[in-house]
């Protein structure tokens, strides 16, 4: 690498822009290249020095899946920097997608020219919009384009503190390109950067609702709760494991945070809990109705699955922050408490209430408490009974089952330190596996299109740990994105990808199927345009093709344990990403 050497002082706009951000202690900046941030760019590499590292992406939406992945992981926001007008409208989905999952991304554009006369013919022009963050602004939690050098620092600050302030979300800050390439002619002062990048307090309930809550759910006979976004921090899990065992109430899991651990007997994920609860506490939950009902999706026809005279008690954000223009807060569900706050405050105060109201109970309480937790334990052990002997009917099939998939990736990951990504294959890494620290899954995959990009950026905030970070990953999901395989290989990602690879976009076949079913049209005719073939992806030979170790296609379920053992064994030995495609039954 050529030599240089940084300047002392800011020279350029973008010098002191890259200055706030190292202020603001960001580690990472994702970005695909664009001459609109190109003062940036140029201060990033050689007025800090690499300090901030730089992650050359393919597509801007798979930068701003790696922000997110990051973010998700670590807790800690990154920086995505996105080329004018076009690079934002091709990061769009990720912005959203980032935005509905509560995760703090610091996006920033490049700009103008604003000032007319500065611009190059036509292609400043098309490339501009009068206001840049219109494109963002309803699924962003802030925007702002700074109209000066000197106010820079205090819209960056802002911007930052806003991402990371609950519930958490996307920024975003367009730099005018003039502001970055102008000299600087006056020192910009940044002494107050850290107090005004401060993230305020967290919101903290109401006492007195909290009481009554904590009252109500410790009188109740068969307390559930349901878990949405707690695990967002950690040291929930252990307070969400305390409060589930000291009051006897069942834990469900939505799985957009890892909340509550899988193999805990209060764990009654999957079971039917929530048709003999008594009192439901929805615990961060932004969409109440998908635990709580039941769907017939050919007909969408929906069901509540509470019992009458169930009580309803609820601990979250509820509006704060939500979106005039997104419908993602989904449903009202009817409740009977509602407290507003942060729970990673609110959650270690209701249970120190709920240990004052149990002490003062009558033993009778007691023994009615005892006898549903072991009810609780027995739906467990049944739930889990059914997944395992499930699995075992289909142990055999070719292709291989997803239950399969699933039980040989975890008899090579559970030697490791491990985590995953997004995908869940199916949900039966759920069941089988053992997520038994809050650090080993930041949350399922959001849809087609996602899960890649979020899982580089979850390799990436684990680089260096000596963690194994596996990656069960759909091929349909890598179609679109199939680019992405580079940036593991170009930045020693320890990623263990493994392929579950239907040949299919199943999930919108499934519907086609069920469609044709009620409507009377051939079933045999819902593949056109679902299946992925004629030809079959080799995604063994395109990993290859970047860099990575890889193996397949895997169609034998009795090779796929070896073949995913070599694939961790080159992970853990060189740092670099590794690839097994196996070829699965549809789900």
């Amino acid at each position: 690498m050529t030599n240089f050497a940084p300047y002392d002082e800011p020279t350029w706009g973008s010098d002191v822009m890259v200055d706030v951000l190292r202020r603001l202690g960001l580690k990472y900046v994702s970005l695909n290249p664009g001459s609109s941030f190109r003062g940036l760019h140029d201060s990033l590499v050689n007025y800090a020095g690499d300090e901030i590292t730089m992650i050359e992406c393919p597509h801007e939406k798979i930068a701003m899946g790696v922000a997110h992945g990051y973010a998700k992981a670590s807790g800690e926001p990154m920086a995505v920097v996105m080329h004018d007008l076009v690079g934002l409208l091709h990061g769009t989905m990720g912005v959203y997608y980032a935005y509905i999952d509560r995760t703090p991304v610091l996006v920033l554009g490049g700009s103008g020219p604003a000032d007319h006369s500065r611009r190059r013919p036509n292609i400043d022009w098309i490339h501009s919009a009068n206001v840049q963050g219109e494109a963002v602004r309803s699924y962003t939690k802030w925007d702002h384009e700074p109209r000066s050098l000197a106010s820079v620092p205090t819209v960056l600050a802002r911007a930052h503190r806003i991402a990371q302030e609950e519930p958490r979300g996307p920024v975003y800050v367009a730099l005018d390109a003039a502001l970055q390439e102008d000299p600087v002619d006056a020192p910009v002062p940044l002494d107050d950067l850290e107090r005004l990048a401060t993230v305020p307090s967290r919101l903290a309930p109401e006492p007195s609702a909290l009481r009554e809550l904590a009252r109500r759910l410790c009188a109740a006979e068969r307390p559930t709760m349901v878990l949405g976004y707690p695990g967002r921090d950690p040291e929930s899990f252990d307070v969400l494991v305390a409060l589930a065992e000291e009051v006897g109430i069942g834990a469900i899991e939505t799985h957009w945070r890892l909340n509550f651990p899988n193999r805990h007997p209060l764990n009654v994920t999957g079971s039917e809990a929530l048709e003999q609860t008594d009192c439901l506490l929805f615990v961060d939950v932004k969409d109440m109705g998908k635990a709580t009902q039941k769907l017939e999706s050919t007909t969408r026809r929906i069901t509540s699955r509470l019992p009458a005279g169930c009580q309803v008690l609820d601990v979250g954000f509820n509006d704060v922050g939500i979106s005039s223009w997104s419908e993602d807060y989904a449903e009202l569900v009817p409740t009977d408490v509602q407290v507003t706050a942060d729970t990673a405050v609110a959650l270690p105060l209701l249970l120190e209430e709920c240990r004052t109201l149990l002490a003062a109970q009558a033993p009778d309480r007691h023994a009615s408490r005892t006898a549903w937790r072991r009810q609780l334990e027995e739906l467990h052990a049944s739930t889990w009974e059914g997944w395992r002997a499930e699995a075992a009917q289909r142990a055999g099939e070719s292709p291989v089952s997803t239950a399969r998939l699933a039980a040989e990736v975890w008899d090579v990951v559970k030697a490791h330190d491990w985590v995953l990504t997004a995908g869940t294959a199916a949900d039966w890494a759920l069941r089988t596996w053992d997520f038994d620290r809050p650090y080993r899954h930041p949350g399922k995959q959001l849809g087609t299109a996602t899960q890649i990009g979020i899982s580089l950026g979850v390799a990436l905030a684990h680089k260096g740990s000596g963690r194994l970070v596996v990656d069960l990953q759909p091929d349909g999901d890598l179609m679109f994105d199939v680019g992405a395989l580079w940036v593991a290989a170009r930045y020693d990602l320890p990623l263990l990808v493994v392929m579950f690879n239907n040949r299919a976009y199943y999930n919108d076949w499934e519907h086609q199927e069920r469609l044709a079913r009620y409507r009377g049209t051939p079933v045999e005719r819902a593949h056109i345009g679902m299946a992925i073939a004629t030809p079959e992806p080799d995604f063994a030979s395109i990993a290859r093709g970047f860099g990575w170790w890889a193996e397949g296609p895997v169609t034998d379920p009795d090779r796929v344990r070896d073949a995913v053992h070599k694939a961790a064994e080159h992970v853990r030995g060189t740092g670099r990403p590794a690839l097994v495609d196996v070829v699965c039954q549809p789900k």
